[in-house]
């Protein structure tokens, strides 16, 4: 709808449950528009999914008088949401909004709609905290308030003193370019808002107000707060760290962290003795290890199509090898796991398949195989406690040092919460409730919780989806297992290669425990290509049940994981040029969060 050009100021009064006030409030704000005003206004009352009597109310008013319009909305969108929702569909080139509680005096309104009508300012806001003019606030809502200006000073070099005062102008261009990089649509769109105007150089004028505290805060000074919080690190990590996150950086970054682990291998470490022991490995059985763990691949790709399938995609095993030869390949040079990204970006690329769909498929593929390899490591402790090497594998365990402790104690940890995500996702697929809102409803009913509980539910649901018919689950469940038995398989022979006098059972028993807990280890993103901690586990794990030498062990931990890292580099080029794909770019483009945001919203 084309804009009223005779409308100059549009005022938004943001209303939720707000049948006691909004008849008053609306009646009040004309009041002072029109004592300044010689016509050019409106008052928009923006009714965010409320559940009483308030959107009847600002019906009739808009009814009765034509500088009033009513904005509804049926579900909550959160205050920024039915702010921004409202500023789209006013007809002023001046913006204002504040609370409609009126907290803040209005004879400050002419001030901060002039601010900006005048043009000498893009953004203009109210301050309770400016020197000379405190506001007098309960200290259970003043100190939050003032602990989280500070950390907003602090954290994204704000100049200003009071983020979330609930009155505010802005001129029509400058909501129109921040509105588009606002990302929060709840209490932290006020500071997120103000933030960026300063770093995208719009003039923002801050001046103090007089502010009386009225009746009970919507904002839950336990939830809201920390929510905030996550904000400001959020928008921190967005502003500040991730622009300076260049392809040089995290090829750097990802070269130290490698490096630092060796380092400290080197410590309690003798090299030495561990290359003497891989120059003795029979070359025949390295390299028949390496087809058994080429042979892997194709599975992989296999178990990818029918995830995919389960979603509604259709697509090739071939193309699907190589998208993930070209994402593990990603993994092993840049750190935190971004090759994860990469595998989403090259299934959107190449076969249109939405970025949701791409990471919620890369979610249900962890999920089996955190459960098949946590499962694999329970059958063979399983085994060894029924032949009595409990207490030697505690004994192993509690007497580790440096990497070997610290690889177990991952393992431990991830392999617990794989369990626990399994379990908590089955008990939800069998309850008749939905038990992932009803979880998180106990703690907040409000829109940013919904938001939360639609991310949530969207993972569960496409676990649920793979495993929720016996056919899907058997395939993925199977394919699953064969993948990893012939990663042990490969480890098993690379092991053997080093002559270690073990009989074959002790052999295969001790290669799938430590090849087990060796991946569950290096599945938190401590180094590129889990550099250190599969080599802690798998030796310590070797050395205790077995008794062969520790540079035998390091030996064989370090030439496993060189060839299937070998394997893996080989095919992700091979692919990447078959695909014509770069592995920088797509880094690059998967990590542009605004394109993956528009196809979440496209999606829904």
């Amino acid at each position: 709808m084309e804009r009223q050009t005779s409308v100059e100021v549009s005022v938004v009064l943001p209303a939720y449950n707000e049948a006691d006030s909004i008849e008053h409030t609306v009646e009040r704000t004309l009041d002072a528009l029109g004592a300044f005003l010689d016509g050019g206004y409106e008052v928009v009352v923006a009714e965010d999914g409320c559940d009483d009597d308030t959107p009847e109310i600002a019906a009739r008013l808009a009814d009765a008088d034509d500088r009033v319009r009513h904005v509804h909305s049926d579900t909550r969108l959160g205050r920024g949401g039915a702010l921004e929702r409202a500023f789209r569909a006013a007809d002023g080139d001046v913006l204002v909004y504040f609370d409609t509680d009126l907290a803040t005096d209005l004879k400050h309104l002419e001030e901060l709609v002039e601010c900006v009508r005048s043009g000498k300012y893009d953004v203009a806001t109210g301050s309770r905290w400016f020197p000379g003019q405190i506001a007098d606030r309960p200290a259970k809502r003043g100190i939050p308030s003032r602990g989280y200006n500070e950390l907003v000073r602090l954290f994204l070099r704000s100049e200003l003193r009071d983020h979330q005062c609930g009155f505010k102008s802005f001129s029509r261009e400058a909501f129109e370019h921040l509105s588009t990089r606002v990302e929060d649509t709840h209490w932290f769109w006020d500071t997120e808002m103000l933030v960026r105007a300063q770093r995208e150089g719009f003039r923002v004028a801050e001046f103090p107000v007089e502010w009386t505290a009225k009746g009970d805060t919507k904002v839950d000074l336990v939830r809201d707060v920390f929510g905030m919080g996550s904000q400001i690190i959020r928008t921190w990590w967005q502003l500040t760290v991730r622009p300076r996150v260049t392809r040089r950086v995290t090829l750097t970054a990802g070269a130290l962290l490698t490096v630092l682990a060796l380092a400290l291998m080197t410590q309690y470490i003798d090299f030495g003795a561990v290359v003497t022991e891989m120059r003795q490995a029979e070359p025949m059985l390295v390299a028949i290890a390496a087809v058994v763990y080429v042979l892997s691949w194709p599975l992989r790709g296999a178990r990818y199509r029918d995830i995919l399938a389960e979603q509604g995609y259709e697509t090739n095993v071939g193309f699907l090898t190589g998208a993930i030869f070209i994402s593990q390949t990603g993994n092993l040079v840049f750190p935190a796991r971004a090759g994860d990204a990469v595998r989403a970006y090259v299934v959107k690329l190449r076969r249109g398949i939405p970025y949701p769909s791409g990471f919620a498929s890369l979610a249900v593929e962890r999920v089996f195989d955190l459960l098949t390899i946590t499962a694999l490591a329970g059958c063979v402790l399983l085994g060894y406690t029924a032949t009595g090497q409990t207490a030697e594998i505690a004994r192993t365990v509690t007497g580790a040092e440096g990497a070997g402790r610290v690889a177990v104690t991952v393992a431990s940890v991830v392999g617990l919460a794989a369990l626990v995500a399994v379990a908590a996702i089955v008990v939800s697929a069998r309850a008749e409730t939905n038990v992932v809102r009803r979880a998180i409803h106990r703690v907040s009913t409000d829109s940013y919780a919904d938001y939360v509980a639609d991310v949530v539910e969207r993972f569960v649901g496409d676990v649920q989806r793979v495993a929720g018919t016996r056919a899907g689950f058997g395939r993925v469940g199977l394919s699953s297992v064969l993948i990893w038995t012939l990663d042990v398989v490969t480890a098993v022979l690379v092991l053997q290669a080093f002559d270690p006098g073990l009989t074959l059972v002790t052999l295969v028993s001790v290669g799938f425990f430590a090849v087990s807990v060796g991946n569950l280890a290096k599945v938190l993103p401590l180094s590129p290509g889990g550099v250190g901690l599969y080599e802690g586990a798998f030796t310590l794990l070797v050395v205790g049940l077995t008794g062969v030498s520790y540079p035998l062990a390091l030996g064989a931990a370090v030439l496993d994981h060189a060839v299937k890292n070998i394997v893996t580099v080989i095919g992700g080029v091979a692919s990447m040029l078959a695909l014509n794909v770069s592995l920088t770019t797509a880094v690059d483009q998967s990590a542009d969060r605004g394109e993956i945001d528009a196809e979440v919203v496209q999606d829904d």
